[in-house]
């Protein structure tokens, strides 16, 4: 049955699918990004980015905030802690070509949490309100808006620092949030608070609410959806090796059967983002990052087992091109 699903509009950016790439720290860089995109992803965010790490030039740092003329709309991701920091980082997103800035207070990872940064937010919504006021202050523009988690704690129900930056941020001119229900302690673990994400777009009904978590296929974002009313789905983790989920959710939006991709289609696929990976990184570094996605992409083939514990033992280029021979069948040029 076809969903009617309505564009998603971020400040006056107007994303023409609401079923968007979410920010993926060592996964949505520039070439995955333009993968998506070739799978009709219309809108993705960039890695998580430190504050410092925009602020300081480096090789990091350029490949961090590089940019091509076909990724846009793009959102530049900053996690930080000191207001100050986080607007001068974020003027350099703009001044990059980012089309939105994204300021996460969500990120559950111990050593991003220890530092006060990320989803320690969740537990002091004056600072993280700060931020926000410092951030739209420096950037004008361009929409600004938020990662948030549930709460810090699985056992704080009431959420009450949730609700001071949810409504604190919108009051100060933020565009849009994006709502990971799930709290900073839980990780990933258990199973994504939907009901929540009801509750958080019945409070603000004429603002944008971007759900998150628990989206691990096309079906699961358009259920996410019409079971909660968000305004959009962010597609993350399920994403990593299923680039296709965009293609498909458009596809049961529309009342299509979903594409599955043939062996010849992700064949195809997986080499081009090899050329690019390469590209961007080198060789040594591309392959790397390559045998980190080969094994992600596994997920998609007939033979899922074989094919991540063969991805996992490759380590020249000549692996590589053994591996695609095998598995994905063809014979492409490896050229780097």
């Amino acid at each position: 049955m076809a969903a009617m699903l309505k564009p998603l509009e971020i400040g006056g950016i107007s994303i023409d699918f609401p079923v968007v790439l979410g920010a993926l720290a060592g996964y949505s860089d520039m070439p995955y990004r333009l993968i998506c995109r070739s799978c009709s992803a219309a809108y993705c965010a960039s890695e998580a980015m430190l504050d410092h790490q925009v602020l300081q030039e480096s090789r990091l740092q350029r490949r961090l905030i590089e940019l091509d003329d076909a990724d846009h709309p793009v959102a530049g991701q900053i996690i930080g802690s000191d207001p100050d920091v986080i607007g001068r980082a974020a003027t350099v997103l703009c001044e990059k070509g980012f089309d939105v800035i994204d300021l996460n207070f969500a990120c559950p990872v111990r050593r991003v949490v220890v530092k006060q940064r990320g989803g320690y937010m969740m537990d002091d919504p004056d600072r993280a309100l700060q931020i926000v006021r410092a951030v739209l202050k420096t950037v004008s523009d361009r929409p600004v808006t938020l990662k948030l988690r549930r709460s810090l704690r699985e056992t704080d129900t009431a959420c009450p620092a949730f609700w001071e930056i949810a409504r604190g941020a919108f009051d100060a001119g933020v565009d849009a949030i994006c709502v990971h229900a799930r709290s900073v302690d839980q990780k990933y673990r258990g199973h994504a608070d939907w009901n929540f994400l009801s509750e958080v777009k019945r409070a603000f009904p004429d603002r944008i609410i971007i759900g998150s978590g628990d989206i691990h296929t096309a079906a699961d974002a358009i259920r996410m959806i019409e079971q909660t009313g968000v305004d959009g789905v962010i597609a993350a983790r399920g994403a990593i090796g299923n680039p296709w989920l965009f293609r498909q959710a458009r596809d049961l939006a529309a009342g299509r059967e979903p594409f599955e991709p043939s062996l010849e289609d992700q064949r195809r696929l997986i080499m081009r983002h090899f050329q690019m990976a390469c590209a961007m990184y080198g060789q040594k570094r591309g392959l790397k990052v390559m045998r980190n996605f080969g094994i992600r992409y596994a997920r998609m083939h007939p033979q899922p087992g074989q094919v991540r514990m063969a991805c996992a033992r490759i380590k020249t280029l000549q692996d590589w091109q053994a591996f695609m021979e095998t598995y994905y069948g063809g014979r492409d040029p490896v050229s780097v």
